[in-house]
């Protein structure tokens, strides 16, 4: 999984949505301390960003070491490289210890987890009673009636280059195991439905779409997905290509805590 973002992992730094500070406030009223939060497939670190304000300090790691190396940096967020070799012992003892986590955030990242193995590891640092996880995603986004149509069009170019991890994303996480109690926020199979706003150029819609891995997936077999033509009929539903345009994101999160 790691391999997929590397090769774009600076185009995703600028390219992906800013998380809603509200979220990070709300999931922080939830737990019964602010001692350490874990951000697992952290990324660039824009989830541990957020969490960082509510948190003492904050684990953040990643399978990528690309990824990490353009992560943003915060006095209370402490990034670690966690390769798929490391035992689960030594991941636990890494994060902080048996039941030492008050939050751990998953952004846009669990669908591409070993899921048994991650809730394994869950079940053993989140603080019990207290501890809450969270993981949330985003699906897809509309601006216009107009520009929906053609962004349903170009995603089914798509389909064939992504990775089979990602079809729980495209379900809403409504299929996605996640065997916590319930606080309110979405559980399983029945998801928190959310919508994230964002104002977007034309070129930052376009970096956007070069960071999906489908979109690098296919350059590697000789596809561009984005060509010239298909990029002149985005420029022409959007409105131009200096037109500042609302972006709404279609988001989704499944908050939990250990069952006793």
């Amino acid at each position: 999984m790691a391999g997929l973002f590397d090769k774009q992992a600076k185009l995703y730094v600028d390219a992906r949505p800013t998380y809603p500070s509200e979220w990070y406030s709300m999931l922080a009223s939830h737990t019964t301390l602010h001692c350490l939060a874990w951000d697992v497939g952290t990324g660039n670190g824009q989830a541990a960003f957020g969490v960082a304000e509510h948190y003492e300090q904050v684990v953040a790691t990643d399978v990528s070491e690309d990824q990490l190396e353009n992560a943003l940096p915060h006095p209370r967020v402490r990034y670690l490289h966690t390769p798929l070799s490391l035992s689960d012992d030594e991941l636990v003892t890494l994060i902080g210890g048996e039941n030492s986590v008050d939050l751990v955030t998953g952004a846009q990242a669990v669908h591409w987890f070993d899921l048994p193995k991650f809730y394994t590891i869950i079940n053993r640092v989140l603080r019990k009673p207290g501890g809450v996880i969270a993981v949330w995603g985003y699906k897809g986004f509309e601006v216009s009636p107009t520009f929906n149509a053609l962004m349903k069009k170009f995603y089914e170019t798509t389909i064939p280059y992504w990775n089979q991890n990602a079809q729980s994303l495209f379900d809403g996480y409504k299929d996605l195991p996640f065997p916590f109690e319930s606080v309110g926020l979405g559980f399983e199979g029945q998801p928190l439905e959310l919508d994230m706003p964002k104002e977007l150029s034309l070129e930052g819609f376009l970096r956007m779409l070069r960071s999906w891995s489908a979109i690098n997936s296919a350059l590697e077999q000789g596809v561009d997905l984005l060509s010239e033509s298909v990029v002149k009929e985005f420029e022409g539903v959007w409105g131009g290509s200096h037109l500042i345009r609302t972006v709404t994101y279609k988001a989704f999160m499944l908050v939990g805590k250990v069952k006793v």
